[in-house]
């Protein structure tokens, strides 16, 4: 049953809208297998992409009650579901591959890991691009929009942080995976961050700590003068996370400096920067200091801006002492409405692959 089992775990995984997709090599049998042990991936493959308790659990499976809310638990404290927990009631759901198990694996990261996922992930993303809605959204420095374009809601990280009541800031796991592999990055590593609508559902949390949201602005401040892109889900409402991502690390963007795919396709995004090539110094800091994912180049009088590969994040124009570069606002039609939620986004993203997780909702 163990092989066959990893073999289940890895289709249910692929029939969600994100996917898993299946190679040669069968790397991502061996990533499960870090991962999860046989009986973790059998009741795995019987959650749902809902909450339920585990009473709700068992009565759906035909699972005995006893005993399931520990394994649950265990579950939860390897990162391989997601759970919510109030006092003494507790609710479970599967999560997909990204964003959720490999995120959740911060307590477990070792470089087994790192190296298996660094095989599987060309793989990974290579799917993954092929299909829309894109996993996250580009949220650019607030303070580089002009007046007169204002940003919508979901395109602001003070809203996002404005409407959470718990913060937790955890490390990145991306640096961390590259770390491991003998590439550290020179920028911060605790980063990253975790929202939720409910007071106090980080404290106590191993993967974190609670922060306050003076904590969080100021980390968001650090993080764009460290020169990292602000990503999270590409959803109307509902964000549960921020990003703050490097080039050299995060999977998402290497997607367009390392595997060469177009921005559009990688990640959704409003704006794009322009130059003004008359103002431009020649300095080269935009290029060589500030873009993340090589998308301004020399050219023959100024620097310029490479259209395919701007992500629309702002990080250039806070260090141009000239004040050359500008975020310019995408024409409407050039712009793709992120899905209202997740529910929404794993609906669209499902029709768009072909599969039918009917049965996980």
């Amino acid at each position: 049953m163990s092989d066959e089992i990893y073999h289940k775990l890895a289709r249910v995984l692929d029939t969600l809208p994100n996917g898993f997709p299946a190679t040669e090599s069968g790397v991502e049998i061996k990533l499960l297998q870090k991962v999860f042990n046989p009986q973790e991936a059998d009741l795995f493959c019987d959650l749902r992409l809902t909450f339920e308790t585990p009473a709700e659990i068992a009565r759906r499976t035909g699972r005995p009650l006893e005993g399931l809310l520990e394994q649950l638990l265990q579950m939860d404290d390897h990162g391989q579901l997601f759970a919510l927990h109030f006092g003494e009631d507790h609710f479970f759901r599967m999560m997909p591959w990204v964003f959720g198990i490999y995120e959740f694996q911060l307590k477990r990261l070792d470089r087994e890991f790192a190296e298996l996922n660094e095989a599987f992930s060309p793989f990974y993303n290579q799917q993954f691009i092929e299909h829309s809605p894109q996993l996250m959204q580009t949220l650019p420095i607030e303070t580089e929009i002009e007046v007169g374009q204002e940003a919508l809601p979901f395109e602001q990280v003070s809203n996002i942080l404005e409407n959470s009541q718990s913060i937790k800031v955890m490390d990145c796991i991306c640096k961390k995976e590259q770390g491991l592999l003998d590439n550290p990055c020179d920028r911060p590593v605790s980063v990253c961050m975790a929202f939720a609508p409910i007071p106090g559902v980080f404290d106590d949390n191993e993967n974190g700590r609670s922060i306050s949201k003076e904590e969080a602005r100021a980390i968001i401040k650090q993080a764009e003068a460290d020169g990292l892109v602000h990503l999270t889900s590409n959803v109307q409402f509902g964000h549960f996370y921020i990003c703050n991502c490097c080039g050299c690390c995060c999977g998402v963007l290497r997607s367009i400096t390392r595997l060469g795919m177009p921005a559009w396709q990688v990640v959704n995004s409003f704006y794009y920067a322009e130059i003004t090539p008359d103002k431009c110094s020649l300095c080269g800091i935009c290029a060589d200091e500030r873009c993340q994912v090589d998308a301004i180049t020399l050219g023959a009088e100024s620097y310029e801006i490479v259209p395919e590969r701007c992500i629309g994040c702002g990080l250039c124009i806070s260090t141009c002492e000239e004040q050359a570069i500008q975020l310019v606002r995408k024409r409407s039609e050039q712009i793709t409405l992120p899905p209202p939620d997740e529910a929404t986004w794993f609906k669209e993203r499902g029709k768009n692959r072909g599969v039918d997780f009917s049965q996980f909702e």
